[in-house]
């Protein structure tokens, strides 16, 4: 870090005196002055040089005095970090300069190594509250970003604690859940833009809260369908129970959302959902220039599957056997058989008890 350092003083003689003190320093440009004799001169110098990371100034000058000047100082937004220079003995003032945000002092006559050593000082706890600053400013964007994806709870996690969940390509047990709109890409082709822009906002925010609402991850949209994840990036271990509880919820609301939509002369379709559990690699496979948090195998395949599904059986919720396997048997009802890829015999498939058939 380079540091720049305003003095402010009224005494002819200092200027040069810190210029031939700091020439070692300033040579090797870790270091620049700039220079003001009073407060007001200072404030001046401040709007015109913004990158000023020190104030080093007397108590004693005329029109604005050091402790009018740190007053000022502590009003601003820039945060700027103060030295005050005393005479030996004048503890009331700094005192009073201390309260009003000088991070040290140094008293007169000026020991110029005890001001350097002092300088240093504040210097590393300028870098310090920098470096803070900008990791709190990464972690704010980090979460901006991460909450188009993540629940609330979870975005914070991963933006404030990046090793808390690892983000890297990875095998684990999950569940995921595709959505889809029955017939939605002929129905575009009828609608008014405006239209259309008003339904998919409506539908996916609603989607997406619910997801969030079972802390669950939004891998991907695309037009109305969602892959949804649960189990990762952070561990789940009742992933399965969250992906049947989530589609549910999504049911409950797509249905009368549709309904609502139909009354308006729009024939939406049905959303129909697909559930799977099983292995899968996860992770952020979008390379170094886009986040793209998602999931592979043939866990996922089958959940798409699934979704598919539903039209054949006429449900609006498809369950898998790897989810089922996971949960009370009581809880699901069998809707029929489907033989799934990478295995050579037809598998049961569900549907949650509490749903009838379409």
């Amino acid at each position: 870090m380079s540091a720049h350092i305003l003095v402010v003083d009224d005494e002819p003689d200092l200027e040069a005196l810190v210029l031939q003190k700091f020439r070692r320093q300033i040579r090797d440009g870790a270091i620049s002055f700039l220079f003001a004799h009073d407060g007001v001169e200072a404030l001046a110098a401040l709007k015109t040089n913004a990158d000023v990371d020190l104030v080093v100034t007397d108590i004693n000058m005329p029109r604005m005095d050091g402790l009018s000047l740190l007053q000022k100082l502590q009003e601003s937004e820039g945060g700027i970090s103060a030295i005050i220079v005393s005479a030996y003995g004048d503890m009331a003032n700094i005192r009073t300069a201390m309260n009003r945000g000088a991070f040290d002092f140094v008293t007169k006559p000026i020991d110029f190594v005890d001001l350097e050593t002092t300088i240093a000082k504040t210097i590393r706890h300028i870098e310090f509250l920098k470096d803070a600053r900008e990791r709190q400013a990464e972690a704010e964007r980090a979460h901006a970003s991460l909450s188009r994806y993540f629940s609330p709870n979870l975005a914070q996690r991963l933006a404030s604690d990046s090793a808390a969940v690892e983000l890297a390509g990875q095998r684990r047990e999950i569940a995921t859940l595709f959505t889809d709109i029955a017939s939605f890409t002929a129905l575009v082709e009828t609608l008014e833009p405006s239209v259309l822009g008003m339904l998919l906002n409506e539908y996916l925010s609603g989607m997406t809260d619910i997801v969030f609402a079972h802390d669950g991850t939004v891998a991907k949209i695309v037009g109305d369908a969602l892959h949804v994840l649960f189990g990762a990036p952070g561990e789940q271990p009742d992933h399965a129970a969250r992906a049947v509880a989530c589609a549910l919820d999504l049911d409950e609301f797509a249905q009368p959302f549709r309904e609502r939509w139909n009354k308006k002369g729009v024939p939406l379709g049905v959303t129909r959902i697909g559930v799977h559990a099983g292995p899968a690699l996860v992770g952020n496979f979008g390379g170094s220039r886009f986040f793209d948090y998602t999931a592979y195998g043939d866990t996922i395949n089958t959940a798409a599957r699934l979704e598919a599904a539903n039209k054949e059986l006429g449900s609006s919720i498809c369950i898998g056997p790897g989810t089922a396997a996971q949960l009370d048997p009581a809880t699901l009802r069998r809707i029929g058989t489907l033989t799934l890829r990478g295995q050579s015999r037809p598998v049961g498939v569900f549907t949650p008890a509490t749903l009838g058939s379409d």
